[in-house]
Protein backbone atom coordinates (compact mmCIF):
# COMPACT_ATOMS: atom_id res chain seq x y z
CA UNK A 1 0.00 0.00 0.00
CA UNK A 2 1.38 2.86 -0.77
CA UNK A 3 1.15 6.40 1.30
CA UNK A 4 1.18 10.09 -0.78
CA UNK A 5 1.53 13.64 0.93
CA UNK A 6 -0.54 16.41 -0.31
CA UNK A 7 2.53 18.79 1.47
CA UNK A 8 4.73 20.32 -1.37
CA UNK A 9 8.74 19.26 -0.40
CA UNK A 10 11.65 22.01 -0.42
CA UNK A 11 12.52 21.24 -4.20
CA UNK A 12 8.91 21.34 -4.72
CA UNK A 13 8.77 25.17 -2.94
CA UNK A 14 11.68 26.68 -4.78
CA UNK A 15 10.90 25.21 -8.22
CA UNK A 16 7.04 26.62 -7.46
CA UNK A 17 9.51 30.31 -6.76
CA UNK A 18 11.13 29.90 -9.80
CA UNK A 19 8.02 29.23 -11.39
CA UNK A 20 6.78 32.55 -10.28
CA UNK A 21 4.35 34.61 -12.20
CA UNK A 22 5.94 36.73 -14.83
CA UNK A 23 4.93 40.62 -12.69
CA UNK A 24 6.04 39.18 -9.88
CA UNK A 25 9.99 38.15 -11.03
CA UNK A 26 9.64 41.39 -12.99
CA UNK A 27 9.64 43.27 -9.59
CA UNK A 28 12.00 41.26 -8.39
CA UNK A 29 14.69 41.87 -11.26
CA UNK A 30 13.83 45.96 -11.15
CA UNK A 31 14.50 45.90 -7.16
CA UNK A 32 17.52 44.36 -7.67
CA UNK A 33 18.36 46.78 -10.25
CA UNK A 34 17.93 49.55 -8.18
CA UNK A 35 20.05 47.85 -5.24
CA UNK A 36 22.50 47.70 -8.21
CA UNK A 37 21.99 50.96 -9.16
CA UNK A 38 22.72 52.44 -5.64
CA UNK A 39 25.58 50.27 -4.56
CA UNK A 40 27.04 51.66 -7.60
CA UNK A 41 26.33 55.38 -6.90
CA UNK A 42 27.77 54.39 -3.42
CA UNK A 43 30.96 52.77 -5.41
CA UNK A 44 31.30 56.07 -7.30
CA UNK A 45 31.26 58.12 -4.64
CA UNK A 46 33.58 56.42 -2.22
CA UNK A 47 36.02 56.24 -4.71
CA UNK A 48 36.07 60.00 -5.20
CA UNK A 49 36.02 60.49 -1.57
CA UNK A 50 39.32 58.42 -2.05
CA UNK A 51 41.24 59.86 -4.32
CA UNK A 52 40.47 63.28 -2.74
CA UNK A 53 41.92 61.72 0.52
CA UNK A 54 45.09 60.12 -1.41
CA UNK A 55 45.40 63.36 -3.36
CA UNK A 56 45.56 65.33 0.48
CA UNK A 57 47.49 62.97 1.26
CA UNK A 58 50.39 63.18 -1.40
CA UNK A 59 50.61 67.28 -0.87
CA UNK A 60 49.93 67.44 3.01
CA UNK A 61 53.59 67.48 3.76
CA UNK A 62 54.47 70.03 1.18
CA UNK A 63 50.98 72.29 2.85
CA UNK A 64 52.78 72.18 6.06
CA UNK A 65 55.90 73.26 5.23
CA UNK A 66 54.03 75.96 3.25
CA UNK A 67 52.00 77.07 6.40
CA UNK A 68 55.18 76.77 8.59
CA UNK A 69 57.16 78.95 6.15
CA UNK A 70 54.18 81.62 6.27
CA UNK A 71 53.89 81.15 9.89
CA UNK A 72 57.15 82.16 10.65
CA UNK A 73 57.14 85.02 7.65
CA UNK A 74 54.47 86.41 9.52
CA UNK A 75 56.19 86.61 13.25
CA UNK A 76 58.70 87.72 11.74
CA UNK A 77 57.25 90.62 9.95
CA UNK A 78 55.34 91.29 13.10
CA UNK A 79 58.40 91.62 15.13
CA UNK A 80 60.29 94.12 12.80
CA UNK A 81 56.99 96.28 14.01
CA UNK A 82 57.62 95.79 17.36
CA UNK A 83 61.57 96.90 16.83
CA UNK A 84 60.32 99.96 14.91
CA UNK A 85 57.71 101.16 17.42
CA UNK A 86 59.87 100.19 20.31
CA UNK A 87 63.02 101.98 19.28
CA UNK A 88 60.29 105.22 18.33
CA UNK A 89 59.11 104.97 22.00
CA UNK A 90 63.15 104.46 23.40
CA UNK A 91 64.74 107.32 21.24
CA UNK A 92 61.37 109.49 22.37
CA UNK A 93 61.35 109.10 26.05
CA UNK A 94 65.05 108.38 26.49
CA UNK A 95 66.33 111.28 23.86
CA UNK A 96 69.00 108.78 23.28
CA UNK A 97 70.21 107.52 19.59
CA UNK A 98 69.43 103.59 20.43
CA UNK A 99 67.24 101.12 18.61
CA UNK A 100 65.82 97.74 19.92
CA UNK A 101 66.49 94.63 18.05
CA UNK A 102 65.18 91.47 17.93
CA UNK A 103 65.79 88.01 16.38
CA UNK A 104 63.72 84.81 16.45
CA UNK A 105 65.26 81.44 17.14
CA UNK A 106 63.19 78.62 16.23
CA UNK A 107 62.99 75.11 18.05
CA UNK A 108 60.61 72.33 17.58
CA UNK A 109 57.74 74.66 15.83
CA UNK A 110 58.12 77.41 18.62
CA UNK A 111 60.05 80.82 18.82
CA UNK A 112 61.87 82.75 21.14
CA UNK A 113 62.86 85.53 20.86
CA UNK A 114 66.01 87.47 22.06
CA UNK A 115 66.19 91.55 22.47
CA UNK A 116 68.71 93.86 22.84
CA UNK A 117 69.40 97.39 22.16
CA UNK A 118 72.55 98.84 19.36
CA UNK A 119 74.10 102.42 20.17
CA UNK A 120 76.24 103.49 17.17
CA UNK A 121 75.95 100.43 16.00
CA UNK A 122 77.38 98.41 19.09
CA UNK A 123 75.00 96.33 20.99
CA UNK A 124 73.82 96.62 24.26
CA UNK A 125 71.97 94.63 26.64
CA UNK A 126 69.06 95.68 28.03
CA UNK A 127 68.79 94.88 31.28
CA UNK A 128 72.01 95.93 31.96
CA UNK A 129 72.88 100.25 31.84
CA UNK A 130 70.23 102.44 31.63
CA UNK A 131 69.05 102.48 35.50
CA UNK A 132 66.59 100.09 34.15
CA UNK A 133 64.53 102.44 32.10
CA UNK A 134 65.08 100.56 28.49
CA UNK A 135 63.59 97.34 29.82
CA UNK A 136 60.62 99.35 31.75
CA UNK A 137 59.90 101.20 28.16
CA UNK A 138 59.94 97.77 26.41
CA UNK A 139 58.03 96.40 29.07
CA UNK A 140 55.29 98.31 28.42
CA UNK A 141 54.90 98.19 24.66
CA UNK A 142 56.08 94.53 24.84
CA UNK A 143 52.68 93.72 27.23
CA UNK A 144 50.36 96.01 24.95
CA UNK A 145 51.50 93.89 22.05
CA UNK A 146 50.41 91.14 23.66
CA UNK A 147 47.46 92.11 24.75
CA UNK A 148 46.41 92.64 21.31
CA UNK A 149 46.66 89.11 20.23
CA UNK A 150 44.09 88.18 23.07
CA UNK A 151 40.38 87.48 22.08
CA UNK A 152 38.20 90.72 22.76
CA UNK A 153 35.49 88.12 23.73
CA UNK A 154 37.49 86.79 26.86
CA UNK A 155 39.99 89.10 27.75
CA UNK A 156 39.19 93.00 28.66
CA UNK A 157 41.31 95.60 27.23
CA UNK A 158 42.67 96.51 30.81
CA UNK A 159 46.44 97.07 31.33
CA UNK A 160 47.86 98.22 34.75
CA UNK A 161 51.28 99.19 34.93
CA UNK A 162 52.67 99.34 38.31
CA UNK A 163 55.65 101.85 38.78
CA UNK A 164 56.76 101.30 35.10
CA UNK A 165 58.41 104.69 35.29
CA UNK A 166 59.98 103.93 38.42
CA UNK A 167 63.71 104.10 36.38
CA UNK A 168 62.90 107.44 34.14
CA UNK A 169 63.82 110.43 34.70
CA UNK A 170 61.47 112.75 36.52
CA UNK A 171 61.45 115.10 33.77
CA UNK A 172 60.72 112.19 31.36
CA UNK A 173 57.93 110.89 32.88
CA UNK A 174 55.40 112.86 30.85
CA UNK A 175 57.14 111.72 27.57
CA UNK A 176 56.13 107.88 28.93
CA UNK A 177 52.87 109.03 30.01
CA UNK A 178 52.25 110.56 26.39
CA UNK A 179 53.02 107.35 24.56
CA UNK A 180 51.12 105.01 26.78
CA UNK A 181 48.37 107.59 26.19
CA UNK A 182 48.64 107.85 22.28
CA UNK A 183 48.86 103.79 22.03
CA UNK A 184 46.06 103.37 24.81
CA UNK A 185 44.03 105.80 22.50
CA UNK A 186 45.01 103.98 19.45
CA UNK A 187 44.26 99.81 20.57
CA UNK A 188 41.61 100.64 22.80
CA UNK A 189 43.12 100.20 25.64
CA UNK A 190 42.08 101.09 29.26
CA UNK A 191 44.94 101.90 31.00
CA UNK A 192 45.70 102.65 34.96
CA UNK A 193 49.29 104.00 35.92
CA UNK A 194 50.50 103.40 39.06
CA UNK A 195 53.51 106.07 40.13
CA UNK A 196 55.07 108.03 42.95
CA UNK A 197 56.07 110.49 40.66
CA UNK A 198 54.34 113.90 41.14
CA UNK A 199 50.64 114.16 39.63
CA UNK A 200 51.54 116.94 37.01
CA UNK A 201 53.83 114.53 34.96
CA UNK A 202 50.71 112.97 34.09
CA UNK A 203 48.41 116.02 34.01
CA UNK A 204 48.28 117.08 30.04
CA UNK A 205 47.15 113.01 29.31
CA UNK A 206 45.49 111.40 32.20
CA UNK A 207 41.66 111.34 32.46
CA UNK A 208 41.37 111.10 36.29
CA UNK A 209 44.39 111.24 38.56
CA UNK A 210 43.81 109.91 42.25
CA UNK A 211 46.39 110.85 45.03
CA UNK A 212 46.71 108.06 48.08
CA UNK A 213 48.65 109.18 51.28
CA UNK A 214 49.11 107.57 54.10
CA UNK A 215 46.95 109.56 56.97
CA UNK A 216 46.28 108.48 61.07
CA UNK A 217 42.85 107.08 60.00
CA UNK A 218 44.51 104.85 57.08
CA UNK A 219 44.91 106.17 53.36
CA UNK A 220 43.26 109.44 52.25
CA UNK A 221 42.19 109.29 48.72
CA UNK A 222 42.70 112.76 47.17
CA UNK A 223 41.16 113.61 43.14
CA UNK A 224 42.86 116.38 41.03
CA UNK A 225 41.68 118.38 38.67
CA UNK A 226 43.79 120.49 36.11
CA UNK A 227 43.18 123.77 38.14
CA UNK A 228 44.56 121.88 41.26
CA UNK A 229 47.43 120.92 39.45
CA UNK A 230 48.50 124.29 38.36
CA UNK A 231 48.50 125.19 42.07
CA UNK A 232 49.74 121.88 43.77
CA UNK A 233 46.55 121.57 45.56
CA UNK A 234 44.06 118.50 44.98
CA UNK A 235 40.46 119.10 45.20
CA UNK A 236 39.26 117.18 48.13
Amino acid sequence: MSNFSSEPSGEQEEVQSLLAPPGVLERRVHKLIGQRDLLSSQLSITKESLAKVRAYLNIAGKVGEALEILSRQLFESLLKLVEDKLSMALQEVLEQPIVLKAQADWKRGGASVQFWIERDGKAEDIMKGQGGSVANILSVGLRMFALTTLDVRAHRRFLVLDEQDCWIRPDLVSRLVKIVHDAGNALGFQVLMISHHEARSFAEYAERIFEFESSSDGVRVSKWSNSALASDDPAK
